[in-house]
């Protein structure tokens, strides 16, 4: 999964003047074309403008964009409000241009463009609640708000070199207390338009927040930052009593101030889980699939498509176990022996959490010398692994990965979630480890980054795409070799596979067919076999992304159909690495937009 900052920053459609221009692969004599890349560039530049968090994330606050680092995203309803007349003020400019005039690659970065802000200026025409686009109807849950993002914006990405970087981490750690209070105000406003979260999102959503206030404001972890790093440093100024003093007079009563109103409306709160209960339900949902998995297939075809795909799992993965001396139960009850084998677990200690990322470390050594019989190109940045602090890993998903900063600066970093490490036996590691760094999010990633694209496309977000490829990238594992010595992790393989098959099955179930919670729950468990801690955490994610768990295997299965054309289309002339370097080198785009990218391919080849 990809850290929820990166759809955010998406959004932004951020760029700086030293990445404005028109790229030279790009550069057309056509006048139109020509138009359409300056007309980027704009997007690009008044996207930085709006987001100095994404500046910081992407590395560029320095020179001129330099006094952005003491300031934070604006997120109150006038904002959003904005964001919605700027999506559709570029969405006719873009209409201007000639699309008929345009080929190649201009006409795919057309598309591309066009779809991301057709999809959110239709969405926020309909929605008058869930910000300025569809996918996530409540802005501060277990999966979503400033009070989980901030504190590890702060930490991980706002770097600290000089004293004007620790002034700036001030600032903008007094920044935050107005950045609570507008998402407090933001959902006032939905919950009074029908869309409160439901009981359920509240209570977690409280219990989250409560860990954040919970500590003295001394021994919070946004002053233990600030210090640990002023200090390692040699960086004067007593950070640590002026944060503290921030924390306690700021931040703790704007978190109490939310908690409060989270509070109050936890009487008249449903215990629905899906969105069909808000304003327009059923078409949020369908806005939402459109948002998160760029399909128009209806919630039946793709719950259908989710139910067979998991028969189709469970007889394999039965076939491999019995193969391996398991038989007993169905295949569920053998995953969940599987899980409770202590054999299979790391220590639940600091240091077993240790040893468990050191593992991975060397598993990735492993991939990395393969990847060059697979791929033409290959990421230039390295990856990271890290644990998820330990301050939100309650609420968050098993693991996730954030991308590096355009200039270099900082690697990927893939994030395992170690809250309790039953949850993460050492079968089930190696595929999580595929699908987070290589060849998954951190070479799709990476390598979209260091492409030769307009930095609106480097920086593209399309779901399907991206999760669909690192889903991908699991199934790739597999075909690398990587499996043949370790039968028990290619149960894991297919367990995980499996995994996102279910996934379409309860994000509709639970959106478009009226499931609880807690259906969704039992079938998950009783299909995956997974800890019902697990369980619980995924399927309240999807109740605070409608939409977003399908985007996965319906964008593998893209990825795998024209994978085939190709092969049919090219016969002997067909090259895997050729393949794979067209998918990525395009970057992320919305899945109808592959099919060309992809025709474009197979007539170089021809």
């Amino acid at each position: 999964m990809i850290d929820r900052r990166s759809v955010l920053l998406s959004s932004a459609a951020a760029g700086a003047a030293a990445f404005a221009g028109i790229p030279q692969a790009f550069a057309s004599t056509e006048s139109e074309s020509a138009k359409m890349y300056r007309l980027f560039d704009s997007f690009v530049d008044e996207g930085l403008d709006r987001s100095p968090e994404a500046v910081t994330t992407l590395g560029l606050d320095t020179g001129k964009r330099a006094a952005q680092k003491s300031r934070l995203d604006d997120r109150s309803l006038a904002s959003i409000a904005r964001d919605r007349d700027r999506n559709a003020k570029e969405l006719a400019q873009l209409k201007a241009i000639d699309r008929s005039a345009l080929s190649g690659m201009d006409a795919i970065n057309y598309d591309v463009v066009l779809y991301g802000l057709a999809t959110r200026v239709a969405a926020a025409g309909r929605h008058n609640y869930g910000g300025a686009s569809a996918g996530v109807p409540y802005a501060v849950s277990n999966f979503n708000g400033a009070y989980q993002a901030i504190p590890d914006f702060l930490d991980s990405q706002h770097r600290i070199e000089t004293k004007s970087d620790a002034d700036a981490y001030i600032a903008r750690l007094a920044a935050f207390e107005t950045v609570l209070d507008q998402e407090t105000e933001v959902m006032r406003h939905d919950a009074g338009m029908g869309a409160a979260p439901p009981d359920f999102i509240l209570s977690r959503t409280l219990s989250l927040i409560g860990k954040l206030r919970a500590p003295a404001a001394a021994d919070s972890t946004l002053v233990s930052s600030i210090a640990r790093r002023a200090k390692e440093k040699k960086i004067e100024g007593g950070y640590a009593d002026e944060a503290a003093r921030i924390v306690a007079e700021k931040i703790y009563p704007a978190l109490d101030r939310q908690m409060a109103l989270l509070r109050s409306l936890q009487p008249k709160a449903v215990h629905d889980a899906g969105v069909w209960r808000l304003p327009d339900g059923d078409q949020y949902y369908a806005d939402s699939l459109a948002e998160w998995a760029t399909t128009a297939r209806t919630p039946d075809d793709i719950h259908k498509t989710g139910l067979e795909l998991v028969d189709d799992f469970t007889a394999r993965i039965d076939t491999l176990m019995r193969a391996n001396g398991m038989t007993k139960g169905t295949v569920g009850e053998r995953l969940r022996g599987m899980y409770d084998e202590p054999k299979f677990r790391y220590p639940n200690t600091d240091e077993g959490k240790e040893k468990l990322i050191a593992d991975l470390n060397v598993l990735l050594a492993k991939v990395r010398s393969r990847l060059p019989g697979w791929f033409g190109v290959l990421p230039k940045a390295d990856v990271t692994i890290k644990r998820v602090p330990k301050e939100i890993e309650e609420g968050q998903a098993g693991g996730y990965y954030q991308d590096p900063s355009l200039d270099g600066s900082r690697p990927g970093t893939y994030y395992i979630n170690l809250r309790d490490t039953a949850e993460v036996p050492s079968w089930t590691l190696p595929t999580l480890t595929y699908h987070e760094a290589i060849p998954g999010h951190h070479l799709q990633g990476t390598i979209q980054h260091e492409a030769d694209l307009p930095l609106i496309r480097k920086l593209s977000f399309f779901s399907a795409y991206i999760e669909g490829w690192a889903l991908y990238a699991e199934q790739l594992a597999d075909e690398m070799g990587l499996y043949v010595d370790d039968p028990l992790g290619k149960i894991g393989f297919l367990h995980d596979a499996m995994f996102r098959a279910v996934r379409l099955v309860v994000d509709t179930g639970m959106h478009a067919k009226r499931w609880s919670r807690e259906q969704a729950i039992q079938y998950y468990v009783e299909k995956l076999g997974d800890q019902e801690a697990s369980a619980v955490t995924e399927v309240e994610r999807y109740c605070a992304w409608p939409g977003q768990a399908c985007s996965y295997m319906l964008g593998k299965l893209e990825i795998l159909k024209l994978r085939e054309k190709s092969k049919a289309a090219l016969g002997p002339r067909f090259s895997i690495r050729d393949y794979h370097d067209a998918v990525l080198l395009c970057g992320a785009v919305p899945l109808a937009t592959l099919d060309p990218v992809v025709n474009r391919y197979i007539a170089s080849k021809t």
